[in-house]
């Protein structure tokens, strides 16, 4: 019966390691159309983190960036500089927050 039992375990191990790569390739495909999307393939654990974690604060870094805004704006202006402090107080971490995809690092590729 020992015989027998170390048989399967031995088996059971060997199957269970040349199916790894199989499982692999299989893992490793995205099928969700979007090549963005699929250059990221951002894993769960990226997703979860940015959804707590970089999205919230990425919105309140465009509330401050847009109170700081509002506040530089009679400086900005004398110096004419409105539009470049805009895109980078209020725009640049409005797109960070809203228009990249969950997990992805950066919404770079996403401009046009």
């Amino acid at each position: 019966m020992k015989l027998f039992r170390s048989t399967a375990v031995a088996l059971a191990l060997t199957t269970g390691l040349l199916a790894l790569p199989a499982y692999a390739d299989a893992a490793q495909q995205n099928t969700s159309g979007d090549p963005l999307y699929t250059a990221n393939a951002p894993k769960a654990f990226s997703m979860i983190g940015d959804l707590l974690i970089a999205r919230p604060l990425l919105i309140g870094a465009t509330a401050i960036g847009a109170v700081a805004f509002v506040i530089s704006l009679p400086f900005t202006a004398l110096g004419g500089n409105v539009k470049e402090a805009g895109q980078a107080l209020v725009a640049d971490p409005a797109r960070e927050a809203f228009a990249r995809c969950l997990g992805c690092t950066s919404s770079v590729q996403n401009e046009y």
